[in-house]
């Protein structure tokens, strides 16, 4: 049963950088029409910079959650455990930190939850509203 585990955590930690490079080439794209739609280059940045960073957001999520799942398939111990709580320590750092660049606010402060899903969805969103 271990094994199965331990591949489904391999595939948590390659869907997690799947997202991330799906995301990449989402962004780049979404970027690219709105500059084709002749939108001002900050507009073009910032729709590049909020879906990359929701794309990050989203495989950093999913890399937790791959984490979650290694640690408790396995046999425990204090080593395993810090060295865990460490990596889901900055992870989660990091997610913080990405939220706030591409929301400008602190996380807890902001009205509505906000994932790193519902990021490039919105853009998405925002991307076919304009093609219209």
């Amino acid at each position: 049963m271990e094994d199965v585990f331990t591949w489904v955590a391999v595939a948590f930690e390659a869907l997690g950088a799947v997202v991330m490079v799906v995301g990449t080439v989402v962004a780049i794209v979404l970027g690219v029409r709105a500059g084709l739609r002749g939108r001002p280059g900050e507009e073009v940045f910032a729709v590049v910079r909020q879906t990359l960073g929701g794309a990050i957001l989203l495989g950093l999520e999913v890399l937790v959650a791959a984490d979650l799942v290694r640690t408790i398939t396995s046999k425990p111990s204090l080593q395993d455990a810090l060295i865990l709580g460490i990596i889901v320590l900055i992870r989660t750092i990091l997610s913080v930190s990405i939220q706030i660049e591409i929301e400008g606010v602190l996380p807890w402060r902001r009205a509505l939850l906000t994932s790193g899903a519902t990021v490039v969805a919105h853009q998405v969103a925002k991307d076919r509203a304009a093609s219209r």
